[in-house]
Order: structure tokens, then sequence, then C-alpha cells
């Protein structure tokens, strides 16, 4: 028999993802926060985000579908695209190795309500510094940049590590501090998370693959839907908009979604 209330949390929770993973308020803590809102906290549900983060990956790799083939193609025989692979793995290294290392450590310790709260108020205001900032565009096109600029991303992703700083957050950023456009950054982030969010989550199924059955096929079948229409609309929105407005707007987001979480976890209201 079908578990409708399972399914319903699995379809909120493949929407969150999908809506959250590729903008700069953290996926991974929305997870948290939203599967502890609806009690989906238990072995199951840690299977289920891995697989559902898969599918938002996929609706990237689907929407640069031609991108991808290009430079898969032409990277052995052709300079801009042998460029732009090197530049990506570059940008993906650090955060492989600290990854390696920390990954346990930020499991077991970092993944709860209030940290993601604290860090998402933190990681808010650190985008109002970046958007208010004096700045001048180096980088145009994601084309444009060297591996140093590429090097220098990298290393602002790993601060995404930390739950609730957010991966796209990190990067973008990081992308507009180093003199890349709104646009670049942006669409440097999205090519970024293809072998960084692939490789994570390779490595969580690896690692949790004695939960994995086929009891839970239709719940996560839902999610995995849901997440990945919703991170493919997101995708081509995040881009539209970008070139024409600042991140401002989700860093208010992001310091009133974490003290509204502070504050009624201060009052009583919700038992994180």
């Amino acid at each position: 028999m079908m578990d409708w209330p399972l399914l319903l949390k699995a379809l909120i929770l493949g929407i969150v993802e999908g809506l959250t993973e590729f903008l700069p308020v953290s996926s991974t803590g929305h997870l948290i926060i939203v599967g502890s809102l609806l009690d989906y906290t238990d072995e199951q549900s840690k299977v289920f985000k891995i697989v559902i983060q898969l599918a938002a990956i996929l609706a990237v790799c689907w929407f640069y579908r031609k991108r991808i083939v290009q430079v898969t193609l032409g990277m052995w025989n052709r300079e801009p695209e042998r460029r732009f692979a090197l530049n990506i793995l570059i940008a993906f290294l650090p955060a492989m190795v600290l990854g390696v290392l920390f990954h346990h450590a930020i499991k077991t310790y970092l993944f709860n309500p209030l940290t993601v709260a604290g860090a998402l108020i933190v990681g808010g205001l650190v985008i109002l510094y970046v958007e208010r900032r004096p700045r001048k565009v180096r980088f145009e096109s994601v084309d444009d940049i060297t591996w140093r600029e590429a090097l220098k991303v990298g290393f602002a992703q790993t601060l995404a590590m930390f739950p609730g700083v957010s991966r796209a957050g990190a990067t973008i950023m990081g992308g507009l501090i180093f003199g890349l456009s709104r646009r670049a950054a942006t669409e440097l982030s999205f090519f970024l998370a293809i072998p960084t969010m692939l490789a994570a989550t390779l490595y969580d199924v690896y690692k949790a693959r004695d939960l994995l059955v086929m009891d839970d096929l239709s719940v996560f079948a839902v999610g995995f839907v849901a997440a990945f229409i919703a991170a493919a609309l997101t995708v081509k929105t995040l881009l539209r908009y970008v070139s024409n407005h600042s991140f401002e707007v989700f860093a208010w987001y992001r310091i009133g979604f974490g003290l509204l979480v502070l504050v009624t976890a201060y009052t009583g209201l919700v038992e994180w």
C-alpha cells in the first residue's frame, strides 16, 4: 500500500531541493530544517536526500547538455575546451580534498537546524557586504577566467562544507569578489556543481549502500522527479534574473529565515 503522507513529504522535499540547490540560500540547510519540520529525519531520509541531490545535478547537465558535449569532445584537440575543462578540475580539487578529510566530522556535528540557522544569517550578511562593496568586472564570460581565478573560487566553495553556508552562495560570491561578472560567476557555479555534487553524491551513496531497499523506490521516485523539474526551472530563471538584479534579495531571505528558526527555537514554538 502507498504511504501517502510519506509521498507528500517526498514531494515537498524534492521541490525544496530543486528550488534551493543553485540559489545562494543553502539547499542542505533547507532540507535539514524542512525535514525536521516534517519529522522526516530517519535513516531512510538520509538516503532520500542523496537521491534528490542527484536529480538536481542531472537537471544542470540537461540544461547545459550541448556545452558539456562540446567540451567533452573538444578538450582533446581544442585549446578553449581544454582550458575550460582544466579550470573546472582545478576549482573542484579543494572541495574534493577537504571533503574527504572532514566529511564524517561535518555530518556528525554540524547537521542540525540551529547550526544551519546561524550559517544562514552570517552568509546573508556576507552577501550584503559583497554586493555593496566597490568591484571591477574583469571577466565577462566563464570562458575568460584563468586557472588562478578558478582555484580561488574552488577554495571559496569549500566554505559550503559548513551546512547553511550554501555551495552556490560561496562560489557565486567568490566569483564576484575575484572579478567575474554576475552571469559568469553564476554559470561557473553551475558547471562546478556537476563534478562537486556528483562526487559527493556517489560517495554518500557508497557510504549508505546498506540502506538502499526496493521498498523505498516510490518515495525516491517522487522526490527525484520533483527535484529535477524544480532545479531545471530554477537554473533557467536564475540566469535570467542575475542579468538585471543583485543577490541582495537572497541575503535578506537568508537572514529572515535564519532568525525565524532561532526565534522559534528560543520561544519553544518548534522543537528543532
